[in-house]
């Protein structure tokens, strides 16, 4: 079933990935307030990786500063201990806390060696919230519809909680191990709900392997077959992609993104 994309979401086709990761970095410094420090929600994967780069390339310029921020990523494996170099927490401190100069103490990333994996995410959630929430989330989306490891099938309003990943994120997610044998099975996550708590989601997907779910995540009706359908329920959701992730959005949502 098609549904009209929500008004609420801004939608962007970038040419190249300098653009992508311009326009991604643009929407992210917009987001962030005057006010106070900054809280940033970080997505790991190599569509947001040219985006870390461009707002540590500002950030040395003196254009922003996010020396203050505090940071939250969206998940974590089950099993790896600190420092295993496929380690959210390592990716995290390799492409966002180095490059951008953050206080390590300021960024968390949910403990997936947690004795009591319950309370580490009832933690996690606890922890957002005295943070006064995230200003602007940058997410990924999942060749199966997946936003952080929410996979088809997640409650929408779920919170942070252990899950079990899907054959096709093992298979994906396969790349970066040495075998697919090596990919954990299980992971702690954001959930869906709470991802939809940031003020400002800004998404960016890459190739043609993502040009299915993105079209279901902006033009199907929302459902949890589709975890990304669920950013049609929120007020500011900037989505920025390239041509071959676009490939097969409809021509009238294409055309849209050009005006």
């Amino acid at each position: 079933m098609r549904a009209p994309m929500t008004p609420t979401i801004r939608l962007a086709i970038a040419r190249s990935p300098h653009e992508l990761a311009t326009l991604a970095a643009d929407a992210v410094v917009e987001a962030l307030p005057g006010d106070r420090a900054p809280v940033l929600g970080v997505a790991t994967g190599s569509s947001p990786s040219g985006v870390y780069v461009e707002l540590a390339r500002r950030q040395a310029a003196g254009e922003i500063d996010l020396r203050d921020a505090s940071a939250f990523a969206l998940d974590e494996y089950v099993g790896l201990p600190d420092g295993d170099p496929h380690s959210y927490r390592t990716v995290v401190r390799e492409q966002v806390i180095e490059p951008l100069g953050l206080d390590p103490a300021r960024v968390h990333v949910p403990d997936g060696t947690a004795a009591d994996l319950a309370a580490e995410c009832a933690s996690y959630e606890q922890r957002i919230t005295a943070a006064g929430g995230v200003d602007v989330q940058i997410l990924g989306l999942g060749r199966n519809g997946h936003i952080a490891f929410n996979e088809p099938g997640s409650a929408l309003d779920s919170r942070t909680r252990e899950a079990e990943l899907a054959p096709e994120t093992i298979a994906d997610n396969a790349r970066f191990f040495d075998s697919p044998d090596q990919v954990p099975r299980r992971c702690v996550t954001q959930g869906v709900g709470t991802i939809l708590d940031a003020r400002r989601i800004v998404l960016v997907a890459q190739g043609e392997a993502k040009a299915d779910a993105l079209a279901h995540a902006l033009e199907d009706a929302v459902s949890p077959a589709w975890p990304a359908t669920a950013l049609q329920q929120h007020a500011d959701v900037i989505v920025i992609v390239d041509e071959a992730a676009a490939s097969r959005l409809s021509p009238a949502l294409r055309e849209s993104a050009r005006r």
